[in-house]
């Protein structure tokens, strides 16, 4: 009678994966949502471009600045799609000669170290954190 060896994996083998799966997941988790709130960061940040090129353009016709965002031309959040909020959008501080555009971040952008994005009429970007890192 000859003898078979059994072949599989042993328990300790399993174990040497699953701990390896481990490490590296806990590596590219906090990686993976860095990427995701600079992502959003950053959609915002086209969001806030975009309403003062609007702002801009209503300045040339009118010669004063509206809260263009009560009118109902802009959203007033972002994603402007409608995907789930992270940024609620307001025009702050309107006159006829100055505007200050502002994002305050809300649901899964709320633990940004950038904090509340502003924009202001003279193109003065501003954050909660240090600007060259939160405006890219």
């Amino acid at each position: 009678m000859t003898g078979k060896r059994a072949s599989g994996f042993t328990l300790i083998e399993m174990m040497i994966v699953v701990a390896i799966i481990g490490i590296l997941a806990s590596i590219a988790y906090p990686s993976y949502v860095n990427q995701m709130r600079q992502s959003r960061r950053a959609d915002c940040e086209g969001v806030l471009m975009q309403l003062a090129s609007a702002m801009e353009r209503d300045f040339s016709r009118n010669n004063k600045y509206r809260d263009i965002v009560t009118l109902g031309n802009f959203s007033d959040q972002c994603p402007v799609d409608g995907g789930t909020k992270t940024y609620g959008v307001a025009v702050q501080a309107v006159t006829d000669t100055t505007y200050t555009l502002e994002a305050v971040p809300t649901g899964p952008q709320l633990s940004d170290a950038c904090g509340t994005l502003t924009l202001t009429n003279q193109l003065k970007k501003g954050s909660g954190g240090a600007v060259a890192d939160c405006w890219k």
